[in-house]
C-alpha cells in the first residue's frame, strides 16, 4: 500500500511494516508476523522490485511481532538486520519480562490473536545474527534512516526517522490502535516494559523533520510532531481516570 511517494506499507492496522523506496534500493522498516513475507513480496513486485533489492532491515525493537520475516530475509538474501544493542539479545528470541495486560475488550483481544495466527505468530523464527545499532547512528540504507533512542516500551526501543519521505517509524513508542482494547488514536502501547519512561522517550519526536509518524499497530499519522508527546499523555490520563 503506496501511503506517500517512495513510501509504503504492508500489513494493516493490527500489525503493520513499512517500505523505503529509493533509486539505489529498499529499506524494510520492521518484518511483522512470518505470514507478512508474501505481502512484502508482492508490495516488492508492484514496485518491479524483489527481495534481492532490499539492502537492509532495521528493527524498532525486538518483539516477535516485529521480527517476523526478518531471519528468512536475512537467511535466503543475505540482508542484514539492524536493531539496537540493547534489543539485540530480544530480537534472537531471549527472555522478555512479563508486563500487565492492563484494558481489554474480548473483541479487541480476540481479534488480535486471531490475526495473528493467521499470520503465522505462534512459529516465530527468531534472528540468529544482528548488526547492532545505537542512538544517533546514520545507516548506510536507502533513504539515510537515522536512529532515535526511544527506551521505554523495552530497553532497546528506537525510532527510525527517514527525512527524504518525510517520516518517523515509532514501532510501539506509541500506539494509534490499542490491540488489546481497540481504542483509536495517538496513545501509549501495550505491554511496555516501563510505560514512565516511555512517556518520557515521546519529546524526543518533537521538531524532528517529518510530518508521518508511522506506529506498528495502528493507522498512519499526520500532523505536527510537536503535538505528539502532549496528546499521548493526555490519552494516558483519560485512560487512567476511567479504569475501575
Amino acid at each position: 500500500m503506496e501511503l506517500a511517494p517512495h513510501l509504503h506499507r504492508i500489513g494493516n492496522d493490527i500489525v503493520a511494516a513499512y517500505l523505503v523506496d529509493a533509486p539505489e534500493g529498499v529499506t524494510v522498516i520492521d518484518a511483522g508476523l512470518p505470514g507478512h513475507w508474501r505481502e512484502l513480496v508482492a508490495e516488492l513486485a508492484l514496485l518491479g522490485r524483489t527481495p534481492a533489492d532490499v539492502r537492509g532491515l532495521v528493527l524498532t525493537h525486538g518483539d516477535s511481532d516485529h521480527v517476523g520475516f526478518a531471519e528468512r530475509l536475512r537467511r535466503d538474501h543475505g540482508v542484514p538486520v539492524y536493531v539496537h544493542e540493547a534489543d539485540a539479545d530480544r530480537a534472537k528470541g531471549g527472555d522478555k519480562p512479563k508486563t500487565p495486560m492492563g484494558a481489554r475488550r474480548l473483541g479487541a483481544v480476540l481479534g488480535f490473536l486471531g490475526y495473528a495466527m493467521r499470520k503465522g505468530g505462534l512459529r516465530t523464527t527468531w534472528l540468529t545474527e544482528v548488526v547492532e545499532v545505537h542512538d544517533g547512528d546514520a545507516l548506510p540504507l536507502p533513504g539515510e534512516p537515522r536512529i532515535i533512542g526511544m527506551p521505554g516500551h523495552s530497553p532497546g526501543s528506537v525510532a527510525v526517522h527517514v527525512p527524504a519521505v518525510g517520516a518517523v517509524f515509532v514501532g510501539d513508542a506509541l500506539t494509534t490502535r490499542d490491540v488489546l482494547t481497540g481504542r483509536v488514536g495517538l496513545q501509549p502501547a501495550p505491554f511496555t516494559d516501563e510505560p514512565a519512561e516511555a512517556l518520557a522517550s515521546l519529546e524526543r519526536l518533537a521538531g524532528l523533520d517529518a510530518t508521518w509518524v508511522l506506529p506498528g499497530h495502528g493507522a498512519p499519522w499526520q500532523g505536527d510532531l510537536s503535538t505528539v508527546a502532549r496528546e499521548v499523555r493526555a490519552a494516558d490520563s483519560a485512560a487512567r481516570r476511567t479504569r475501575p
